[in-house]
């Protein structure tokens, strides 16, 4: 095994410093490697120039922020209302978690999430589930039911 002392990078990873403007010898003076005339070959080009378009640091949204159109909001239920509002085998559905006023609406689908203790046997009907309520709920011998 090598020791610390004979460590090398691979060959070809590190490249050496174009060094520009050094000479017309070097093969890389006069112009720099910048070709003659034009905007580019001068330094008054900021490097964010996208040619006169509208550029993206000011195309893009300040204050209010991005607001993904395709974002998903889901209606949170923990296991432990779920403990609370309904009784041994009773079969929870989204319209009975809004009826008993867990949740105010649907929105895109209601998510279980494992907060709390479940020791009932439920059968629960909801769009998503999170890894700790689907496995709490079978425990409790009960059944999770993606819709």
């Amino acid at each position: 095994m090598p020791g610390l002392h004979e460590l090398k990078p691979n060959k070809g990873s590190r490249k050496s410093r174009r060094r520009v403007g050094r000479g017309i010898g070097s093969g890389k003076g006069k112009t720099c490697t910048r070709g003659t005339k034009g905007q580019k070959s001068r330094r008054q080009i900021p490097p964010a120039f996208e040619g006169g378009q509208t550029p993206i640091h000011r195309r893009l949204p300040v204050k209010k922020g991005f607001r993904n159109p395709t974002k998903r909001e889901y209606a949170i239920v923990n296991l432990d209302d779920l403990e609370k509002l309904f009784d041994k085998g009773t079969e929870v559905t989204p319209d009975k978690l809004v009826a008993s006023g867990i949740i105010g609406g649907v929105r895109d689908g209601v998510k279980v999430l494992g907060f709390g203790e479940l020791t009932k046997k439920l059968t629960v009907k909801a769009h998503k589930f999170s890894g700790a309520a689907k496995s709490a709920i079978e425990a409790a011998g009960g059944e999770a039911v993606l819709l």
